[in-house]
């Protein structure tokens, strides 16, 4: 009798861990977005940051922690982004899992030439990331690379679900190579048009689909707008007869319309981040939503 529970606890004991998902812990709902797509109905994860939340300076809650302490991946950038708020969660939470270097740890810019990388890193420059731009997802090529990281992750980690990850991520793939066309043909007309920017999140963005994006309003990175600043912001739109700003969700957007007014180009909302606008469930839907808008205030 003793052998044959024994034998039915070692079957139910199996059972148990072939249904448990895979814990995973998402920085930013860019990174949130692709393991959704990569894990599916395999794991079971959190997102730290809000999709309309500036990611340099997320309010890091104890429930982080907790979350933290327990997963079996975590999935950040790797450049710095998340370098104010981040550190001190991992410190607190002990995690040998997700230690750098393990396979439980996903450092998203692992391998991508990050664009930007400053020369002197000063206070004076504001708030410069010293290891380059980590703005790098809005690069739809980037986020392929990114997504096949969190697939070997979840392999290396859950390899009872390997071919369910490699399937999901060669699903993702198909559907940015699908798209890539479509958005390119969406900007062609515009290549080498400027479009000015609140903040300098969008390099990557502008490389891909050919725009400049080289004025900012703020002054410097992190660094409020000025009047003196938006005086000469106006001055060199008007010159280069610019018809397009991009603010994100926690920008202040009045500062932006203000510039609009003296310059009759229009405000354009954007987001780094699916969720960030409506309609942007999915890393491919705010690439859409991204490209319609920008497009439509260009023409």
């Amino acid at each position: 009798m003793k052998k044959i529970l024994l034998i039915l606890c070692t079957i139910l004991a199996c059972a148990v861990s072939a249904n448990a998902k895979l814990n995973v812990v998402a920085t930013l709902p860019d990174f949130g977005s692709l393991a959704r797509e990569i894990g599916g109905d395999k794991i079971d994860i959190v997102t730290l940051a809000k999709p309309t939340e500036d990611p340099h300076f997320v309010d890091a809650r104890p429930s982080f922690v907790v979350s933290l302490r327990s997963t079996d991946v975590l999935i950040d950038g790797g450049a710095e982004l998340e370098i104010g708020w981040l550190p001190p969660l991992l410190q607190n939470a002990r995690n040998p899992k997700i230690e750098i270097g393990k396979p439980g740890r996903v450092q998203a810019s692992q391998g991508i030439r990050l664009m930007n990388v400053p020369t002197n890193v000063t206070r004076a420059a504001g708030d410069v990331h010293a290891l380059g731009n980590p703005h790098f997802m809005s690069d739809p090529i980037i986020a392929k690379a990114v997504a096949q990281h969190i697939a070997q992750s979840f392999s290396a980690v859950d390899s009872a679900n390997a071919a369910v990850y490699d399937a999901n991520y060669k699903k993702f793939e198909a559907a940015i190579n699908a798209k890539l066309q479509e958005w390119g043909a969406a900007m062609l007309p515009f290549k080498g048009q400027n479009v000015v920017a609140y903040h300098d999140s969008w390099v990557y963005f502008a490389h891909r689909f050919g725009v400049n994006i080289d004025i900012f309003l703020e002054p410097k990175p992190g660094i409020p707008p000025s009047p003196s600043h938006l005086t000469e912001v106006i001055a060199q739109m008007k010159a280069r007869h610019i018809k397009a700003i991009i603010v994100e969700p926690f920008h202040d957007r009045r500062i932006a319309e203000k510039v609009a007014n003296a310059t009759g180009a229009k405000v354009v909302e954007f987001s780094q981040f699916p969720g960030g606008l409506p309609g942007t469930d999915s890393y491919v839907k705010l690439i859409d939503t991204l490209v319609s808008r920008l497009a439509a205030a260009l023409k």
